[in-house]
C-alpha cells in the first residue's frame, strides 16, 4: 500500500450540511476503492488564485489515505463528475 493525499476544493455556494455530505461521500469513495482514510484536514474557506465557475472562494480539505497503486485513478474518475467539487488532486506521499 502507498500513502496518498487528496486535495479537495468544495464550492462555497452550498450550505454546511451539503458540504459535510460531500466530504463524507469522498471518504466513502476512498474506502470503496480499497483505501483507508488516515486523516482529514479542514483548512476552511480560502480565496482561490483565480475564479472557477464564477466563484472566488472555496472550502479546502486535505484527505490523507493509504491505498493500492490503482486506487487514485479510480478515485479521480468518480471525482470528475461530482457536483460542487471545484478542484481535486491526488498525489503520492513520500514514505
Amino acid at each position: 500500500m502507498n500513502k496518498y493525499e487528496l486535495a479537495l476544493v468544495v464550492d462555497t455556494r452550498i450550505d454546511e450540511e451539503a458540504k459535510n455530505k460531500r466530504v463524507e461521500k469522498v471518504q466513502k469513495l476512498i474506502t470503496k476503492c480499497g483505501g483507508t482514510v488516515t486523516e482529514v484536514i479542514d483548512w476552511g474557506k480560502k480565496k482561490l488564485a483565480y475564479e472557477i465557475d464564477h466563484t472566488s472562494e472555496g472550502f479546502y480539505y486535505f484527505i490523507q489515505f493509504d491505498a493500492e497503486p490503482e486506487a487514485p485513478a479510480l478515485i479521480e474518475q468518480d471525482m470528475r463528475i461530482m457536483d460542487n467539487v471545484l478542484r481535486y488532486l491526488v498525489v503520492r506521499q513520500e514514505a
